[in-house]
C-alpha cells in the first residue's frame, strides 16, 4: 500500500477517534468545569463546517437506540424502593415450551417434552448465587436490575423475568420472584479444511450447576497426529464471585499448557474489591533463525506465578445511577515468568526469552452501564450492551536479564449510543524506559461499531465494524516481540507463523441477516463477511504491505432455545496467504464472536496489548 494512502488512514482514523472523546464528555461533568452542551452547539452554529461536525459528532449520552429496547421501569421500583425483602422465590424451567412470564404455559408437542427429559435443569442455588440481593436487605432497584443482567449474561440461562410482590396492602416488606428459562446447553461444533479436522464440545451448565466445561479434538487429516484441550470452570463460588478453572491443553506438536486459576474480577460496578491468582505451566518447540537466518527448533518451558488485587471506591457518595456507577479503582500485581528451558543464546542473543519479575501497579476511573438491546449477537434475546468511559495509568518495575526499569501506560475505552449506531473505542499507549531512554513502545487504537436495526420487510439487517491498529517502535529485534495477523489477532483461518511485523492493521466488516423463517424453532440467518489486514515493520512501515484479505459467507442455525452461535456453516476465500498458496477455501474459519464489545471494566494491570 502506498505510504501516502497508509498516512490518511492513520489521520482520519485518528480524527475520528479523537472527536469521539470529545463528544463523549457527558453533560455534568461538562458543567462542573463551566462549559455546556449548549454552549457547543452555539458555537458550532458561527459557519457551516462547525455546525457539520457538530451533527456529525456530538449526541446526548442518553441517547437509546429507538428500537428493540424495554421501557425503563423505574416507576415500578420507586413503589418499592427501601422496602424489606422478606423472600426470594427462583423457579428454573427446561428451555423447551416453557415461558419465563407465563407459568401457566407447558410443552405439547413430543420433541418439547423429549428434549426437556434429557435436558438438566438449573439448579436453584446456581441462580441464587449470582444475586446481589438478599433476604431481609433493603430493596435497592440498582441492585435489583444488576442482579437481573447479571443472570442474564450467563450463557446457559435463556431469558429471566424479575417480579416484585408486596406482602400485602401498605406493608414495608416484599416477596421477589423470579423465573429463569434455561438455554440448551450441550454445544458442538465442527470446523474442516482440506488438511485438518476439529470437534468441539461444550457443555455450559455441567448438571445444571452452571459450570462451564469445554473440550476440543482436532486431527491431521495426512498424518493422524492429534491435539486435544479441556478446560472446566466454576463461575461462581457461594456468591462471592470468586471463579475457579482448570485448564489443560496438547497440540498437534506435543506442546502443552498447564494452568489453574482463581479469580475474583470486578463483576459489576458494585464490586468493591477484585483479585486473583493463576499457576500456570507451558513447554513448547519452535524454530528460531541464528545470525546467519538458519532457523533451528529450540525448547521453551515456563512456569509463571500471577497474583493481583484491586480496590473500587465510589468517587461521589450520591445515590443516584450515575454516582454509583462511577468508581476510583487501584490495582497491584506481581508477575514471576521463570524459564526452566529457554533457546540457545545464538537463536535468543537479545535474551528475549528469558525469565523476569514484573511489578505493575495501576489507577483509574471506571463509569460503566448497560443498555438492553436485541438482534446483535443473539435472535430476538434481549441483551446487555455495555456503554461509559475507563480512563486509566499504569506504572510498573520490571527485572529481567539483570535489568531494572520502569514501565509507564495510559489508557482510554469509551462507548455510547448514537442515531447512527453503537460505538466503542479504545486508545492505549504504553513503554518501558531504560537510563532515560524508550523501549518498546505500543500505541493501540481500537473501534467496534455496529449500526442501528435496519428493517427490509420483515427481515432485519445489522451492519458490524471492528478494527484494530497497533503501532510498535524501539521493539526487541526478536521473533517473540513481534506482531501477527494470524487467527484470533489478525484474521481468522489465516496462520503463518513466521509472517510477522511490528505494526499491523486489520479491518472487519460483517453484514448480518435476521430471517423471519422459522421451521421447528430454527432460524436462518444468511451472512456476509469481509476482512483485510496490514503487516509492516519499524523500517517501511506499511508501503510495501500489499494487505491480506478474506471474504466470507455463510448461514448461522439459530434456534428459539439455544445460544446464538451453537450452529454455523460458513465458507471463506483467500485470495493469498503467504507460503501456503493463492485462491484458498476454507469451512468455518468465522465465528460471530468474532465482533465483541470493549468493556469499561478495571481488571489486573497489564502492558499496552501488543499481539
Amino acid at each position: 500500500m502506498p505510504k501516502f494512502i497508509s498516512t490518511k488512514i492513520l489521520v482520519c482514523y485518528f480524527l475520528l477517534g479523537s472527536f469521539w472523546v470529545c463528544a463523549q464528555v457527558p453533560k455534568k461533568e461538562v458543567d462542573s468545569v463551566k462549559l455546556s452542551y449548549e454552549k457547543i452547539e452555539n458555537y458550532s452554529k458561527k459557519s457551516k463546517f462547525t455546525s457539520f461536525l457538530h451533527k456529525l459528532i456530538f449526541k446526548s449520552t442518553e441517547v437509546k437506540p429507538k428500537q428493540n429496547l424495554k421501557k425503563s421501569k423505574t416507576e415500578k421500583h420507586q413503589n418499592f424502593e427501601g422496602k424489606i425483602i422478606r423472600k426470594i422465590h427462583i423457579k428454573t424451567l427446561d428451555p423447551f415450551g416453557f415461558s419465563e412470564t407465563d407459568t401457566s404455559k407447558n410443552p405439547k408437542r413430543f420433541l418439547s417434552k423429549f428434549g426437556n427429559q434429557i435436558h438438566i435443569k438449573t439448579q436453584n442455588f446456581a441462580i441464587k448465587n449470582l444475586l446481589l440481593i438478599h433476604p431481609n436487605d433493603s430493596y435497592d432497584s440498582l441492585l435489583v436490575k444488576e442482579s437481573e443482567r447479571l443472570i442474564r449474561s450467563q450463557r446457559f440461562v435463556r431469558r429471566v423475568a424479575f417480579r416484585t410482590q408486596p406482602i400485602a396492602e401498605n406493608s414495608d416488606s416484599l416477596d421477589i420472584y423470579i423465573n429463569v428459562l434455561d438455554s440448551w446447553s450441550l454445544i458442538p461444533n465442527a470446523t474442516f479444511t482440506p488438511s485438518r479436522a476439529t470437534y468441539e464440545l461444550t457443555e455450559r451448565n455441567f448438571l445444571g450447576m452452571g459450570h462451564t466445561w469445554d473440550n476440543t479434538f482436532r486431527q491431521n487429516l495426512d498424518d493422524k497426529k492429534n491435539a486435544y484441550s479441556t478446560s472446566y470452570r466454576i463461575p461462581n463460588i457461594k456468591n462471592t464471585y470468586i471463579t475457579a478453572g482448570v485448564n489443560y491443553n496438547i497440540d498437534l506438536l506435543n506442546n502443552y499448557t498447564k494452568s489453574v486459576a482463581i479469580e475474583r474480577p470486578f463483576f459489576s460496578p458494585f464490586a468493591r474489591w477484585a483479585g486473583g491468582v493463576l499457576a500456570e505451566s507451558k513447554f513448547r518447540r519452535d524454530s528460531l533463525p541464528d545470525s546467519e537466518s538458519n532457523y533451528a527448533m529450540q525448547n521453551f518451558k515456563t512456569g509463571t506465578v500471577d497474583l493481583w488485587g484491586g480496590f473500587s471506591t465510589q468517587i461521589n457518595k450520591g445515590k443516584s445511577e450515575v454516582d454509583r456507577i462511577t468508581n476510583l479503582i487501584t490495582t497491584v500485581r506481581y508477575l514471576n515468568i521463570d524459564y526452566q528451558e529457554q533457546p540457545d543464546i545464538q537463536y535468543d542473543p537479545k535474551l528475549f526469552f528469558s525469565s523476569e519479575k514484573f511489578w505493575l501497579t495501576g489507577i483509574g476511573i471506571s463509569s460503566r452501564k448497560f443498555v438492553q438491546e436485541q438482534y446483535v449477537f443473539n435472535f430476538g434475546i434481549p441483551e446487555d450492551i455495555p456503554i461509559g468511559k475507563y480512563y486509566g495509568i499504569t506504572g510498573g518495575y520490571q527485572v529481567k536479564n539483570n535489568t531494572s526499569r520502569t514501565y509507564f501506560g495510559v489508557r482510554a475505552t469509551l462507548g455510547n449510543y448514537f442515531k447512527w449506531g453503537y460505538f466503542s473505542t479504545n486508545y492505549e499507549y504504553g513503554t518501558f524506559f531504560n537510563n532515560n531512554k524508550s523501549e518498546q513502545s505500543a500505541w493501540v487504537t481500537q473501534i467496534n461499531y455496529f449500526t442501528p436495526l435496519l428493517e427490509l420487510g420483515k427481515w432485519k439487517v445489522r451492519q458490524f465494524f471492528k478494527s484494530n491498529i497497533i503501532l510498535g517502535s524501539n521493539r526487541i529485534d526478536s521473533e517473540g516481540d513481534f506482531l501477527s495477523i494470524n487467527e484470533d489477532v489478525g484474521i481468522q483461518g489465516f496462520n503463518v507463523p513466521k509472517f510477522l511485523g511490528t505494526k499491523k492493521m486489520v479491518f472487519s466488516f460483517q453484514t448480518q441477516s435476521y430471517s423471519p423463517w422459522n421451521w421447528a424453532g430454527f432460524r436462518m440467518s444468511p451472512f456476509f463477511n469481509y476482512s483485510l489486514a496490514f503487516l509492516g515493520n519499524s523500517d517501511f512501515g506499511f508501503t510495501k504491505s500489499q494487505g491480506y484479505s478474506k471474504i466470507g459467507i455463510g448461514m448461522i442455525l439459530t434456534n428459539d432455545y439455544l445460544v446464538f452461535n451453537s450452529f454455523q456453516i460458513s465458507l471463506s476465500f483467500f485470495p493469498k496467504i503467504p507460503l501456503q498458496g493463492e485462491n484458498i477455501f476454507q469451512t468455518n474459519s468465522f465465528k460471530t464472536s468474532d465482533f465483541g464489545y470493549l468493556d469499561f471494566e478495571i481488571n489486573k494491570p497489564r502492558v499496552a496489548t501488543y499481539q
